[in-house]
């Protein structure tokens, strides 16, 4: 079992449209709807070296990688953008946050040299992948622009 910090119980996310409290799991089928007003949810989730696979892998909708550090500076700063970006995108894209110091099989797997690296991933497949902190508007720019390529 791995000291990797995830919560696989979810966590709870208020709907941006009715105001409701919504539980979002890590991992589940499918994508995550409010329970009172059927409108997507931002899903936003940590995983670690045994949990990947069920939270990033199997993920319906293009899952957004967040590779980073406790110590990296830029990583604390592109957190709200990548925060903001899986808002903006609820139902579209999911943020799977994983810190490589807790799992390093992980960061070994994407051969991790530098933090933030951000990877999307569709379906477990790597679709594009960078290095380093952007504001929100060009983070959701390269997802937008990966994803319609992809059609």
């Amino acid at each position: 079992m791995s000291d990797s910090p995830t919560n696989t119980d979810g966590t709870t996310v208020v709907c941006t449209d009715c105001g409701r409290r919504n539980r979002v799991p890590a991992a589940a089928v499918g994508r995550p709807r409010c329970g009172s007003c059927k409108s997507p949810l931002p899903w936003i989730a940590d995983a670690g070296d045994d949990d990947f696979a069920e939270v990033a892998e199997k993920a319906a909708p293009v899952v957004l990688v967040d590779l980073w550090a406790t110590w990296c500076g830029p990583c604390r700063t592109v957190s709200p953008a990548l925060e903001q970006v899986a808002r903006e995108m609820a139902g579209r894209v999911k943020l799977v946050r994983v810190d490589v110091d807790q799992a390093p099989r992980i960061a070994q797997r994407f051969q991790v040299q530098a933090v933030p690296t951000l990877i999307l991933m569709d379906r477990g497949e790597v679709i594009a992948r960078q290095a380093g902190a952007a504001p929100a508007p060009a983070l959701r720019q390269w997802v937008e622009q990966t994803v319609q390529g992809r059609r």
